[in-house]
């Protein structure tokens, strides 16, 4: 064999090794189970969420999925992709809630304002008050749409000196105060206690 001859065994063995590793490198069978961080493009009806171009079917842990959310996916030496969840999300901003006409933020407490959580939840903060005189299913505030909840949510709260009423959510964003527990007088601060109200579902 010539030395010609050698050099091209050489090349052609080096070649084929490269190839088998970087066929190697590509097959979850050859390497093993595997995981990476993606970002998720589109969440699917069926438990499953498209990341980087990888269909995954997400973990019991992960419940809300959203388009964006940075998630850490593992695959198994068969090639399934499985979705544990986000890496932790910074804390969610808070923003002010637009309120009803005649009332404001009250003096000395956090400003009436939400937040969306990453668990499917939202939050609602601070004090407002008005002067005068409160009907009955009054509405106090409207809620962003990405605020909203799904279904109606009532919680108690304190409406007026030795008074105390419902606050409710309702799907259209309205925040309205009822049902109290006895005649208001027309005259006198009124509260709309958005603290009642830390946690609650969207959907």
């Amino acid at each position: 064999m010539t030395r010609s001859q050698q050099a091209l065994h050489r090349d052609l063995k080096d070649a084929l090794a490269a190839q088998a590793r970087r066929a190697g490198e590509r097959a979850p069978s050859v390497r093993g189970s595997d995981w990476r961080l993606a970002t998720v493009a589109a969440v699917g009806a069926d438990g499953t969420v498209t990341a980087d171009g990888i269909r995954a079917r997400c973990m019991p842990t992960y419940a809300a999925p959203a388009p964006g959310d940075v998630v850490v996916l593992d695959q198994s030496g068969s090639g399934s992709w499985l979705c544990w969840g986000p890496t932790a999300k910074a804390t969610p901003a808070w923003a002010a809630i637009p309120l009803a006409t005649n009332w404001s933020a009250a003096a000395n407490y956090y400003p009436p304002a939400y937040r969306v959580n990453g668990d499917g939840t939202a939050s609602l903060c601070g004090l407002a008050t008005m002067s005068g005189t409160l009907a009955n299913a009054a509405t106090v505030a409207t809620l962003p749409a990405v605020a909203r909840p799904a279904a109606q949510v009532r919680v108690a709260v304190q409406v007026a000196t030795g008074f105390f009423g419902v606050m409710t959510l309702a799907p259209s964003g309205v925040v309205s105060l009822g049902d109290f527990s006895g005649t208001l007088s027309t005259t006198g601060a009124k509260w709309a206690e958005y603290d009642a109200l830390s946690r609650y579902r969207l959907t």
